[in-house]
């Protein structure tokens, strides 16, 4: 039966009522929701900002996402950026475009979605605003702002041959996650093109196979390393959302270097990717290498220093391939070999689940 407590039925202010007792308060609210816009302290002089918008088809499947995953996983990817550029998360502003026949159930679902994913990864960061409104497609946009306390932003064109590549935090599983629920969807339905699987096979997936499930539907990335490795001395930094091989190349194409990865120190994500399901081992390397929303920190260092707790090398920063400019196909290699197709996300080509 349809519930009756909609959006539709009892309004936007009614909902942002019922909703902004559960969402967590920011330590830096000078104003918060109620007036036309928040008023917060930026004690430093500066602030990071980022958004990011994620659209039901392309960037999640509300049958296989529950409102509370979608809450923590809009949360995780927005502080991953700001602590890739070393800051502290401080709010968010969260806005909805959500159909009219949208719960208002669902809506508090979400946001102790929101609650629980900025309060497990970032004390002190709270939700200041934002806004409601309708939409056939549900849309969800939230811009993030962070603290740099004194600390210099820690940009991804910062890296200099001779720096050790590292990284905190996994990869390969949220990839993992959504190859097996696109896999298992087909091999459960009529293999009808996009595949669509129930919300019945998203919950069984989810019990049987929690490691790689709750990666990509409510991941927990290791936001206070972010911080931490700019205190360590990083001298670039950014999120893995697209993939491991893709997010380097960026690294090196704004640094003008090449990255060489060793195939060796990503042993044991491959390892851990095969072992979550039998149909995951013969992709394990390529997932791990390609395939994105790990949300991990991926930094350089100077070699002369120790790697800060938490990170584990994975490569050196080398000078740029001869004979082209960085980026150009050479600029991230594996063992010393070019991958000329670093595959990873990119919301302008089709996905079904493959590496890229």
């Amino acid at each position: 039966m349809t519930s009756k407590n909609t959006l539709g039925t009892v309004g936007e202010r009614a909902a942002l009522a019922r909703i902004f007792p559960r969402l967590p308060a920011a330590t830096t609210t000078l104003v918060g929701p109620g007036d036309d816009a928040a008023v917060l302290a930026a004690p430093d002089g500066r602030f990071v900002v980022t958004t990011d918008m994620m659209i039901h088809g392309p960037d999640f499947r509300l049958a296989w996402s529950t409102a509370h995953d979608l809450g923590v996983k809009a949360a995780a990817s927005n502080l991953a950026d700001v602590a890739a550029m070393g800051a502290v998360p401080t709010s968010l502003v969260v806005a909805l475009a959500v159909p009219r026949s949208t719960s208002v159930e669902w809506l508090e679902q979400f946001a102790d979605g929101l609650r629980d994913g900025v309060t497990a990864l970032a004390d002190g960061c709270g939700v200041v605003g934002g806004d409601l409104s309708v939409s056939d497609t549900l849309t969800i946009v939230v811009t993030a702002f962070g603290d740099l306390q004194g600390r210099a932003p820690v940009l991804r064109s910062g890296a200099r041959t001779g720096d050790v590549v590292a990284v905190a935090g996994a990869l390969g599983m949220a990839g993992a996650g959504i190859r097996l629920l696109f896999t298992e969807a087909v091999t459960s339905g009529d293999g009808s093109t996009p595949p669509e699987p129930s919300a019945d096979l998203g919950r069984a997936l989810r019990r049987r196979y929690p490691a790689v499930l709750d990666a990509q539907l409510a991941p927990t990335p290791p936001i206070h390393r972010g911080p931490e490795a700019a205190d360590a001395g990083a001298t670039a930094m950014l999120d893995v959302s697209d993939g491991l091989l893709l997010d380097a190349s960026r690294i090196a194409e704004a640094s003008a270097v090449g990255i060489d990865l060793s195939s060796a120190a990503l042993d044991d994500d491959v390892r851990a990717v095969a072992a979550a399901h039998p149909s995951l081992a013969d992709f394990a390397r390529g997932l791990v290498y390609a395939g994105g929303e790990d949300h991990a920190l991926l930094a350089t260092f100077p070699a002369s220093g120790a790697l800060p707790d938490g990170f584990r090398r994975i490569g050196v920063v080398v000078p740029a391939a001869a004979g082209g400019p960085a980026g150009a196909g050479s600029a991230v290699t594996v063992d010393g070999a070019p991958y000329d197709s670093p595959g990873g996300w990119d919301p302008y080509r089709d996905w079904n689940g493959s590496t890229g």
